[in-house]
């Protein structure tokens, strides 16, 4: 039996339907996970910045801040913890705009929660469990340098904040440089997918990286499409 990833990891949940809030802590906490909630933005972007914790789950619909505003600004602010944000909004624009606000995965209501307990153990078993790096602490490409010990990004001498989903694919791709990886290798080795999800998540973690690390993200140089395939990663073009 596959042990769980969930003892001793907190999450804060930021959801303003108190009944749905009341049944995810409870269903959470037999899991295994300590479990705050909050009902709000303001108040849950207080407690992820002066907090600690593991994961955020953090609804999109909330009185005072949104849930993207608040995850827009914890990563204004350098916070990395994990968000999964929740949402009846399920079109391809609002997936979009919550990534691009920051969070790692996007999951919209009514869901099913074998599903969403499945996706936050995939974060966690990649956070937690990943296996020993055979890369140099240091790994420099083009106008960037990855540490991977501090989990920290340069580019040009200052420093990029990535999430934690962006980190987990910009290292699988530096483990993996020069070779031609499907989409579905790397959604099953970076978020812990197992077969047929859509891959327009992937793509979108992609150009978010293209923006953050590429001299020009119109016309990468180290992150590169394969046509009909998936993605290579060149460190030296």
């Amino acid at each position: 039996m596959q042990e769980r990833s969930s003892p001793n990891k907190s999450i804060l949940l930021v959801e303003e339907e108190a009944m749905l809030s009341s049944l995810l802590k409870e269903r959470l906490e037999k899991e295994g996970y300590s479990v705050s909630a909050c009902h709000d933005g303001e108040q849950a972007l207080g407690r992820a910045l002066h907090d600690h914790f593991d994961l955020v789950l953090l609804d999109v619909q909330l009185p005072g801040r949104d849930g993207v505003e608040v995850c827009r600004q914890m990563r204004r602010r350098s916070l990395n913890v994990p968000v999964v944000m929740l949402s009846a909004r399920g079109e391809v624009k609002d997936r979009v705009k919550g990534l691009k606000a920051g969070a790692d995965d996007y999951v919209v209501k009514p869901f099913d929660m074998a599903e969403l307990l499945a996706r936050l153990e995939a974060i966690f078993r990649r956070l937690y469990n990943a296996p020993p790096q055979s890369l140099d602490q240091v790994y420099e490409f083009g106008h960037v340098v990855v540490n991977m010990d501090k989990e920290e990004v340069l580019r040009n001498g200052e420093i990029i904040v990535l999430t934690a989903r962006e980190f987990a694919l910009l290292r699988y791709f530096l483990l993996n440089a020069n070779e031609r990886l499907s989409r579905e290798v790397l959604l099953k080795e970076v978020w812990g997918y197992r077969h047929g999800l859509n891959t327009r998540t992937l793509d979108l973690h992609v150009s978010q990286l293209r923006r953050k690390l590429e001299e020009d993200p119109q016309k990468p140089r180290h992150i590169l499409t394969q046509f009909r395939s998936g993605y290579r990663f060149v460190p030296f073009p």
